[in-house]
């Protein structure tokens, strides 16, 4: 049998996002992709829209797949929520890769990663992305998933789930990759986050920015089989 592979999006996307990815990892791996609430053409409810929340899906996800431990490979906030629920579940995870994902939040982070997330700024701003978000997500409002990304990310800015205490002791080897021109995730504070896991690897992408469609997508799948398939 095929290894089991979980592919997480990330913020304002839906696992669309990953199906590229997917059909070039389906050759090595049972591979799998969700969206998270409110992502997607979810329902965005009251209390599962927040990094725990989000933790507790990928959790239950496993479960519906009668899968006892995968790999998973997030994507931005995608990596970040995989790595709250290995802290909460280490066994049920082989390996975690995160590519672009932000480890450093604070207060003044939030403030800043927040600043664009209002509908009428977008719409005025960028109609052609905001008419794509609105598309992508119905029937969740713009505004609404806007309003609800704005304090999933002052939640993280306020009390970050992610610290050095429990990343240290977390027993899942972790491939933590950053773009070298990635000003989202930074490379500073993924290498730095990467040195609290006892099993990880740190790997800078060159010539590489934040968003997922400027990664070379031959790189990114050979990274992703190669780290999993050692475990």
């Amino acid at each position: 049998m095929k290894p089991s592979l979980l592919l997480l999006h990330g913020a304002l996307a839906s696992e669309k996002q990953l199906k590229p990815l997917a059909r070039q990892l389906a050759a090595a791996f049972d591979v799998r992709t969700l969206s998270f609430s409110g992502h997607g053409g979810q329902p965005l409810e009251a209390g599962t829209f927040s990094m725990a929340g989000f933790a507790d899906e990928i959790l239950q996800f496993l479960d519906e797949q009668r899968w006892e431990a995968a790999h998973v490979f997030g994507y931005s906030m995608g990596g970040y929520a995989a790595l709250v629920a290995a802290t909460q579940a280490p066994a049920r995870f082989r390996s975690i890769t995160t590519l672009g994902t932000t480890f450093g939040w604070s207060p003044a982070m939030a403030a800043q990663a927040t600043a664009f997330l209002d509908a009428g700024k977008m719409r005025a701003k960028v109609p052609q992305y905001a008419a794509h978000l609105e598309e992508l997500h119905a029937p969740t409002s713009l505004p609404a998933l806007l309003e609800a990304t704005s304090a999933l990310m002052r939640g993280l800015g306020d009390a970050p789930p992610l610290t050095q205490a429990n990343l240290s002791t977390l027993k899942v080897p972790v491939q933590v990759l950053v773009g070298e021109l990635d000003t989202t995730a930074g490379v500073d504070a993924s290498q730095q986050f990467a040195g609290y896991l006892p099993q990880a690897v740190f790997e800078i992408i060159m010539n590489t920015p934040h968003p997922l469609e400027k990664v070379n997508p031959d790189l990114l799948a050979s990274r992703v089989a190669q780290f999993a398939g050692q475990f």
